[in-house]
């Protein structure tokens, strides 16, 4: 990669979004100073202090919201700012004191006239005092950024993170709170450009000691939505506008003459515990919806946009065959209808009054699909993992 000799840490500015951390936003910022020259406070509506006051007679620069907009306006505020003064790269790191200042170091060889890739600070989880709930969720957005783009990282949740200003300024942004960024890592994606991760170290607090913004359920239900929104996205036919040119991967035609190599590929595609899960609940549900006669298409497709195992999601389905569960959806689209069940069934009730037995079958799976499709998702889940843990003592002993 050609060296530019223009390049300088000047061009390199640092992003702290702050809500009511008045005990450790400080020593993050001055932390932050004495690695960049280009600090920037964004006071995201504090009420527990004047973040301008706590940096006067400083060159830290404080943008303030008058009402709390939240973590990804913050974040969208800063940028503008930064763009407008020049700068080409932005590094949010977290002002509740998790992230260490001196990890900037690793992040500023990395944005070496590179403005192709978001950089993502890796939380090394080996410390004390690592919740319970922050594993989950890093696993949990690790699987929905693999669902929606196909990449695959270890913290999609961190948030030291180095964007290239200009790109980030053209992606159509929706999120405003925790959601932005998990939606930022999966259009950045989509526009071509690449994901890397650098390794971070991370402090927890004691749990009595911690302050935090994250609101569980309304956060978590804004987090949902969105990969909803985005995996709602990416299954439409259409491309993604690319900010960058990607480079086409190559399809590897010789597996066609080798059948066993092929399939073994598509054994291990997308193959842990909850990739086998989502692809067999995907199966199911679009089994039993009455797409008659597209059913393996339809799976196909939505199997392949979604980077799920193929074998699983096409395979699944043979559990939904005929006759049984669009029987049980008939009599329960029968039920909503009529109130009562059919028990008349034979030739002239099925096929004589079949365009009412159509719309009995489509209501009763939108009522059977979601929870047949939950119940298999479980029951593969359980199970990879049983057989994973097995494996795992096996190569133990």
């Amino acid at each position: 990669m050609k060296q530019n000799n223009s390049f300088s840490t000047e061009h390199i500015w640092c992003v702290i979004p702050v809500f009511n951390n008045k005990d450790t936003v400080k020593d993050v910022v001055l932390g932050c100073r004495s690695y960049l020259q280009k600090v920037v406070v964004v006071d995201d509506a504090s009420t527990d202090t004047d973040i301008s006051a706590l940096f006067s007679g400083s060159d830290i620069e404080v943008l303030t919201h008058n009402k709390n907009k939240g973590k990804g306006q913050a974040i969208l505020t800063a940028l503008r700012h930064v763009k407008a003064n020049g700068g080409r790269f932005m590094i949010t790191i977290d002002a509740d004191g998790q992230h260490y200042p001196r990890d900037l170091k690793k992040f500023i060889p990395l944005l070496q006239d590179d403005e192709t890739s978001v950089i993502i600070g890796c939380r090394k989880f080996n410390g004390k005092n690592i919740p319970n709930s922050s594993r989950f969720g890093r696993k949990f957005a690790n699987f929905w950024l693999k669902v929606e783009t196909g990449v695959s990282i270890d913290d999609c949740q961190s948030g030291f993170r180095a964007y290239p200003a200009t790109h980030l300024l053209q992606l159509n942004m929706k999120g405003s709170h925790y959601d932005f960024e998990a939606e930022v890592l999966a259009r950045a994606v989509w526009a071509g450009l690449y994901l890397k991760t650098v390794e971070i170290d991370v402090w927890y607090p004691e749990p009595h000691m911690r302050i935090s913004s994250f609101r569980p359920f309304v956060d978590n239900f804004r987090i949902s939505c969105m990969h909803t929104r985005l995996v709602g996205r990416h299954l439409l036919p259409f491309p993604h506008r690319k900010l960058v040119a990607a480079h086409r991967k190559q399809v590897d035609f010789s597996l066609m003459r080798h059948p066993v190599k092929l399939l073994k590929k598509l054994l291990k595609e997308n193959a842990s515990p909850g990739g086998l899960a989502m692809s067999a609940a995907v199966g199911t549900f679009f089994a039993v919806l009455p797409l008659i006669s597209i059913h393996t298409l339809v799976i196909a497709y939505v199997a392949t946009r979604l980077h799920l195992n193929k074998i699983m999601a096409l395979n699944i389905q043979h559990l939904c065959m005929p006759p049984f569960v669009p029987l049980i959806c008939i009599e329960l689209g029968y039920y909503m209808r009529n109130g009562q069940w059919l028990t008349d069934i034979n030739l002239n009730t099925v096929f004589g009054q079949l365009p009412a037995r159509l719309i009995e079958w489509l209501l009763g799976s939108l009522i059977v699909a979601p929870i047949a499709a939950l119940l298999t998702g479980i029951i593969v889940f359980s199970t990879a993992q049983m057989f994973r843990k097995r494996i795992s003592n096996y190569e133990a002993e």
